[in-house]
């Protein structure tokens, strides 16, 4: 309904339009408005193109001049409401789905402009030429609320590609993981048995403690490589999901208080927000909590010291969204375009895979997430119910 009302304040349309279309329909007959249809129709069969979209012939060609009809009559009698622009937006939605060249929009709305003012002139006489203003404003909006259609599929095909894209580029780099991992880890464990053979000895042997320090230095850099490891696996190779029903409050409220520690350390305040009773989803829990943590985990790293970071569980169009949002200082657009791909990391520490096995874990829920960067960052997963 915001873009109709826009749409009626950019075009200028209102009550006194609204009546002025109402006269012209009580005084036009039935028999002109159809004699409209017929020459709109008369004018497509002209255009091999558009003509191409008809695959019923003529019956097919009846059918469109009675739903021609009544585009006609409701355009002219309103009320120009929710109800109206729903309908008008099944026909845009049914026009993108035929395949109907855009184009052809324009030139529809220019038949029917000139056989309405011609109904202005054969009908009307005190109010003319603001019943043919009436006339325009009424087409320039059945032509904004056609064309957007054509825009939204334009823009969802964009989206599209680009997530056919990043699927093509992630799998390249999972097989490259994969295979990394496998690679690196045999000899990492034989590493780790002989060192640990090694501190024995020298444990035995009463050695130099340096040495044993030295020892402990390399068991724990092997440990951190066996933890990068993991995560490329975990990102490579996603386990299967394993879906129940699952209180995303209670998952959220149980995330919040295992990071509630260390958000204390970084004297960042925590909070949860959502509804009194359970929120549920079927869902892979473990792997939504692991979502949830490493959004949270990223949130308050990124906060000032005094900085609150907000959880928020609400349910959303046909799912639930989880959204974690932090007052930190954004993330800058060139950043922002590469948050997702593997080993990219602003951290000095980082391995870059967290916020990889994250859309990963959504993705494989059949869900999106969101991102805002602007005073703050707030990240948004939409989850199927």
């Amino acid at each position: 309904m915001f873009y109709l009302d826009e749409l009626k304040r950019y075009v200028g349309f209102g009550e006194e339009d609204e009546r002025l279309l109402r006269e012209l329909h009580d005084a036009a007959s039935a028999g002109e408005v159809v004699a409209i249809a017929d020459h709109f129709y008369d004018v497509l069969q002209q255009h091999e193109s558009a003509r191409a979209v008809i695959t019923d012939g003529a019956a097919q060609i009846a059918r469109l001049k009675g739903t021609l009809v009544e585009w006609l009559v409701s355009g002219l009698t309103g009320p120009h409401d929710e109800a109206y622009y729903e309908r008008r937006s099944r026909i845009g939605r049914r026009h993108v789905a035929i395949g109907l060249p855009q184009q052809y929009m324009f030139t529809a709305m220019n038949v029917m402009r000139r056989d309405l003012h011609q109904l202005v002139e054969a009908h009307l006489t005190a109010e003319r030429a603001a019943a043919r203003d009436a006339v325009d404003r009424l087409l320039d909006m059945e032509l904004a609320i056609m064309l957007r259609h054509y825009q939204l599929e334009a823009e969802e095909r964009l989206v599209r590609r680009e997530r056919m894209s990043q699927a093509e580029k992630l799998t390249a780099v999972r097989t490259l993981s994969a295979g990394l991992a496998h690679e690196v880890r045999n000899p990492l464990n034989a590493a780790k048995l002989q060192l640990e053979l090694l501190e024995r000895r020298l444990r035995r042997s009463e050695g130099d403690q340096r040495l044993l320090d030295a020892a402990e230095l390399v068991r724990q850099e092997i440990g951190r490589l066996s933890k990068l490891l993991d995560e490329f696996l975990a990102f490579a190779r996603p386990a299967d999901l394993a879906p129940t029903p699952t209180d995303l409050m209670a998952l959220a409220r149980h995330v919040v208080e295992l990071e509630r520690p260390g958000a204390e350390v970084h004297r960042v305040t925590l909070t949860l927000r959502g509804a009194d009773g359970p929120t549920e989803a079927t869902v892979d829990g473990p792997k939504i909590h692991q979502v949830l943590q490493n959004l949270l985990r990223n949130a308050i790293e990124a906060s000032p010291p005094g900085g609150v970071v907000d959880v928020l569980i609400e349910p959303i169009d046909g799912g639930v969204a989880l959204r974690v949002r932090d007052q930190g200082a954004g993330i800058p657009p060139e950043v922002l375009a590469r948050i997702y791909e593997p080993f990219f990391s602003t951290k000095e520490s980082g391995t870059g895979m967290g916020m990889a096995i994250v859309h990963s874990l959504v993705s494989l829920h059949g869900g999106e997430i969101h991102v805002r960067a602007n005073g703050g960052t707030e990240f948004s997963v939409h989850l199927p119910r």
